[in-house]
């Protein structure tokens, strides 16, 4: 008890359900449209900016994308207040652009993972509130009393041994505000949200090009993206934040940034040994960018990955002759970056800066413009 209080009582209602996560591999046509926007993070006002200005959405949030096919690519969740409001529009497009021959892909991020294991760190008070409603406050209350004993032990424990049992409910209300409850909830395996994300892929193919929130290490291209998709699947639903975990591993395809920035070796021995379950961990020297991603895009057939999760707040940014395309432009405002999308229509990539106005086909060896 004390470790789930203590994320946050994330726990709660987490009831066993297994959702499968088949393989995403949509055959879209040479002239088929794909748009692909990337971290979000509870900014309702850049996300709806972003699907009105690429024809996705109209103003009163009805799709009028066609048959385009909308990629999103993770982090949905965290540092803003909007989450709620953003997935369950996407949850409305996805059924509307069905009926339209469109489709709507959402993709798991490392935010998403992390709310659903009830590490709610970068939980925005705004999400909590979105979930509140007349009966919160009897709710919590009720919590409180059916978990009194455990909550009063994990206190008295790890937090102060001389609080009173009045003190330790004062705590916890404090610790708990109205909605709270709810939202860890509606995240859990059984919740409403936690059951989408759980069967949202990690990873997808669609055409020639390979789409995933951080990205794909060599390590991991030994799995099929059906491997990948159901071993994410079981461990959102199953909480498991092993550092084995798929969903905790820094190499794997929610975390990993090795795609997009080889800084310094160190950030990426850092993440491992910050990972790890105690103990040294020996370090072994990562391959170049430029073989991973040959040896990646070799393994699946593609042409180039599309990836998020690693922030370029000037715009949409290519790297290795376009086969490696950085879509995170820090469109909240809690970044302060620039809302855009990603374009592909057969050969053309056009990178789309929603917050100026521009757009940029992406030649071969170059970047999005600013």
């Amino acid at each position: 008890m004390s470790a789930i209080f203590y994320r946050g009582f994330a726990a709660l209602l987490f009831f066993a359900a297994v959702v499968a996560g088949g393989v995403v591999a949509l055959g879209a046509d040479t002239s088929q449209r794909i748009v692909a926007v990337g971290d979000l993070h509870g900014d309702y006002n850049a996300y709806e900016s972003i699907v009105i200005a690429a024809g996705l959405s109209d103003k009163r949030g009805h799709w009028k994308g066609g048959k385009t096919i909308f990629v999103q690519t993770g982090d949905i969740p965290d540092r803003g207040p909007d989450s709620r409001k953003i997935i369950e529009h996407l949850q409305k497009l996805q059924k509307n652009a069905a009926k339209k021959g469109g489709s709507v892909v959402t993709l798991v991020g490392n935010h998403e993972a992390m709310n659903m294991t009830g590490d709610l760190r970068y939980v925005h008070p705004g999400e909590y509130a979105a979930f509140s409603s007349r009966k919160s406050e009897k709710l919590r209350a009720q919590y409180f009393e059916e978990n009194r004993e455990a909550t009063e032990k994990f206190y008295l424990e790890n937090i102060d041994p001389t609080l009173s049992s009045e003190a330790i409910r004062q705590r916890f209300m404090e610790t708990a505000p109205l909605g709270r409850i709810e939202h860890n909830a509606a995240w859990s395996a059984a919740g409403d949200i936690g059951a989408w994300v759980a069967n949202n892929p990690a990873v997808a193919k669609i055409g020639d090009t390979l789409f995933v929130h951080g990205g794909l290490s060599i390590e991991y291209s030994i799995f099929t993206l059906d491997d990948i998709n159901t071993r994410v699947a079981a461990a959102l639903n199953a909480r498991d934040e092993s550092p084995e975990s798929i969903i905790a591993d820094p190499m794997g395809p929610l975390w990993y940034r090795g795609n997009v920035q080889r800084d310094s070796s160190a950030a990426i021995k850092d993440a491992i040994a910050a990972a790890a379950d105690g103990g040294a961990v020996e370090f072994t020297t990562r391959p170049s960018m430029q073989k991973e991603i040959d040896t990646v895009l070799a393994a699946y057939s593609a042409a180039r990955i599309v990836v998020g999760h690693t922030p370029s707040l000037e715009g949409i940014r290519t790297r290795l002759n376009g086969r490696v395309i950085q879509i995170d432009t820090g469109a909240s405002a809690h970044y302060g970056g620039v809302a855009s999308y990603l374009e592909i229509v057969g050969g053309d990539v056009i990178a789309h800066n929603v917050t100026t106005g521009d757009s940029r086909a992406l030649s071969s060896a170059g970047e999005a413009g600013k």
